[in-house]
């Protein structure tokens, strides 16, 4: 079923994304969706009217609604829209952690299809990682904290296989969510430091009815698990709450986060961060804005949320 493995309002929320992605008309129709795991075959599309502007969605599948929100997003913005599937298994720290990562390439497509995707790239590992392969891309400083330093060499191998899709789909703009807030602060990076031609699109982190952002690691939660772990968005809430009450320490902001998650019997604190947004570097007190970010272990299953606070900027 097209819906296996996700919860009732995650269904609902994918539902409603894909009406209201029916109901906005494409700037320029293609007339079908192609599908392609070759290289040459991407470029070809991608440059058959040179004309055309391209929004890229890089994802590792079993798409849920917060990647459909960037498909529509790419289609507002550009006229085709291509979407890469591929687990990139250098961003593994664990083999396990890859061999169960949540897979369904025939309901992505399908999704994709509704969505009015133009292009899709299904690489097999060995395209993208072919024999003999010895280039990574590594970006330093803003790598090595939170994720970076929880995840060890988990970040060269996000920025690797991104810069490989830059440079296979070459579009106008790339799309990514904030729920990966230290991935897009890592990409931005590597996009200026090499002087890559395209705009990265940060889009909001798309939440379930209670507040979980949606991931396709939810879909490894018990429900019991799945009811505790709204407790990263209540943390991020009170946390929130905490400083439009008047609280500046960081540290105070930091204990409001690891008490809630504490009081969680399913919840164990990988860490949390409240950080400068860009630099990625703890803060002891918030004159501007924050980042609040944590990695949780909700029984088994590893969960990442983010909020900002502070000044709001235009």
């Amino acid at each position: 079923m097209m819906f296996e493995g996700l919860g009732t309002q995650a269904i609902s929320l994918l539902q409603t994304r894909m009406r209201c992605l029916r109901a906005r008309p494409l700037k320029h129709p293609s007339i079908t969706m192609q599908i392609s795991e070759t290289i040459a075959d991407i470029r070809q599309s991608r440059w058959a009217n040179p004309n055309l502007s391209w929004g890229l969605v890089p994802t590792m599948g079993f798409l849920h609604a917060g990647h459909l929100s960037l498909v529509e997003r790419a289609r507002q913005e550009n006229d085709r829209v291509g979407v890469s599937i591929f687990v990139n298994p250098t961003q593994f720290n664990e083999a396990k952690d890859l061999e169960v990562y949540p897979r369904d390439m025939a309901r992505d497509l399908t999704l994709l299809k509704e969505a009015g995707v133009d292009l899709v790239w299904t690489p097999e590992p060995e395209t993208v990682y072919p024999p003999n392969y010895q280039t990574h891309v590594e970006v330093e400083e803003v790598t090595q904290l939170l994720e970076g330093a929880a995840r060890p060499g988990h970040f060269r191998g996000v920025t690797t296989v991104v810069a490989k899709l830059f440079n296979v789909f070459q579009p106008n703009r790339a799309y990514f969510g904030q729920k990966d807030a230290q991935q897009v602060a890592v990409i931005k990076q590597m996009v200026r430091d090499l002087n890559v031609n395209l705009d990265v699109v940060v889009c909001p982190i798309a939440r379930d009815h209670d507040g979980l952002a949606l991931s396709s690691r939810n879909s490894n939660l018990s429900p019991e698990a799945r009811e505790q772990a709204t407790c990263l968005y209540r943390a991020l809430t009170a946390a929130q709450t905490t400083f439009a009450q008047g609280e500046r320490n960081a540290e105070a902001i930091h204990l409001t986060i690891i008490d809630l998650i504490a009081s969680t019997p399913l919840a164990r604190l990988d860490y949390v961060s409240v950080a400068n947004p860009v630099t990625l570097i703890e803060l002891e007190t918030i004159t501007d804005q924050a980042l609040l970010s944590m990695a949780v272990f909700v029984d088994n299953t590893r969960l990442i949320d983010n909020m900002i606070i502070g000044v709001v900027r235009k």
